[in-house]
């Protein structure tokens, strides 16, 4: 299940994200895991590379914070990554309908 979470990972944490206002990194393998019972679990080695791409491509800001001793770093959607966020989960809708098409075409909605 890890491939294919890789290939919706950008989707994942835009959609937290425009859930939650703001999160840093830990708190996003976490809510994950929390919302799928531990089923998926993200690394930090997949997590901070999808963070810092969809930061280069303008559609998250980064807010970093002094925590005690510590410097956190909230991410936060940008205006063009709450319109990306929609085309992402129209994209994984899409994709999820065809697979249950191919998968069990006799069960399918249309």
């Amino acid at each position: 299940m890890q491939k294919l979470v890789k290939g919706t990972l950008q989707t994942i944490v835009l959609k937290l994200l425009s859930e939650n206002d703001k999160m840093y990194g830990y708190e996003i393998t976490q809510r994950v895991k929390e919302l799928t019972i531990g089923k998926i679990q993200i690394t930090e080695g997949a997590l901070y590379p999808a963070l810092h791409k969809l930061e280069s491509e303008g559609l998250l800001d980064v807010e970093v914070v002094n925590i005690g001793n510590r410097m956190r770093k909230y991410y936060k959607l940008t205006e063009q990554g709450k319109k990306e966020k929609v085309n992402k989960l129209d994209e994984l809708e899409e994709f999820i309908k065809t697979m249950q098409n191919l998968i069990n075409p006799k069960f399918s909605m249309e």
